[in-house]
């Protein structure tokens, strides 16, 4: 007993009213009201060793779930399936069963890689679905062109990827290049709403030295209805050894070069409508 405690000559016989009250049922803050006491280190000394009531307890709102964690736990269960069970922080759930024994691996390394490939195969797939499902409904929803949307569709296609005309270059004349099968076949077509005649179309294959060129002639023929005999000489690209191509392979075809013969005037028709395109889209400019 301190120094300070000393002066309460009834030591005892406070004690023995605090106990007393304790084993009443009484909270500290009663007892100190009751004996009218101001110490709490006094307060403390009085009831050494007497519990507390329970009423005075509070409730742990955690206790069931710590409990029900160390069953799942006992169970084999890891702390991710115990965190989606419980709706508990991994940090309280490894408080409560870092005493438990760690539980056995449920996969062998190789199986776990198995399942884990499993799962990236089937979020692939299911990424692919979504994908193709968008496509399809975008392409559903054009329709079939009328002749002036296929004209100005063209005409952006050829804004795009045609040769143009340049001031220190004077080229009035229709040269379109493009390795794409789809975009060849939309702008055939196009001259096609033009009026350009197969007898006007100049064609040949651009493609690398070391792939096969007559195949790429082959399915280009095949692809435009133009017979191979009528196309130009190929052009063969040179490239470094070191080149690290991704451009080969059977779907490799290179690209196709048409020219239009006699197109000067339709090429002037071309470029004013392709500015017709851009003040239709901002007449501002």
């Amino acid at each position: 007993m301190t120094e300070e405690l000393r002066k309460y000559a009834d030591f005892e016989g406070l004690r023995e009213q605090a106990v007393a009250l304790r084993r009443e049922g009484l909270s500290r803050r009663q007892i100190r009201d009751r004996l009218q006491l101001h110490n709490n280190v006094l307060l403390n000394c009085l009831l050494e060793g007497e519990p507390p009531p329970e009423w005075t307890k509070r409730p742990n709102a955690k206790d069931d779930l710590r409990a029900r964690a160390r069953e799942l736990r006992l169970e084999g269960r890891t702390y991710d399936q115990i965190q989606v069970e419980l709706g508990c922080s991994k940090s309280s759930i490894s408080l409560w069963v870092r005493d438990l024994p760690k539980p056995e691996p449920r996969y062998t390394d190789e199986e776990r890689l198995a399942l884990m490939r499993a799962g990236l195969a089937d979020l692939r797939a299911t990424q692919d679905q979504a994908r193709q499902a968008t496509k399809r409904i975008a392409r559903e929803s054009v329709g079939q062109l009328s002749d002036r949307e296929l004209f100005l569709a063209g005409v952006t296609l050829y804004w795009a990827e045609g040769a143009k005309d340049k001031p220190y270059s004077r080229r009035e004349n229709l040269l379109f290049i493009n390795s794409d099968p789809n975009v060849i076949k939309v702008y055939l077509k196009w001259l096609g709403l033009l009026g350009v005649t197969p007898e006007r179309l100049h064609v040949r294959v651009s493609i690398h030295e070391t792939a096969d060129a007559a195949a790429a002639e082959e399915f280009w023929a095949d692809l435009t209805g133009v017979p191979r005999a009528e196309f130009k000489r190929a052009t063969l690209k040179k490239h470094s050894p070191k080149t690290n191509r991704k451009n080969t392979g059977a779907a490799y075809h290179g690209c196709l070069v048409i020219y239009v013969t006699k197109s000067a005037e339709l090429y002037r028709r071309v470029e004013g409508a392709w500015y017709g395109i851009v003040l239709g889209a901002d007449p501002a400019t």
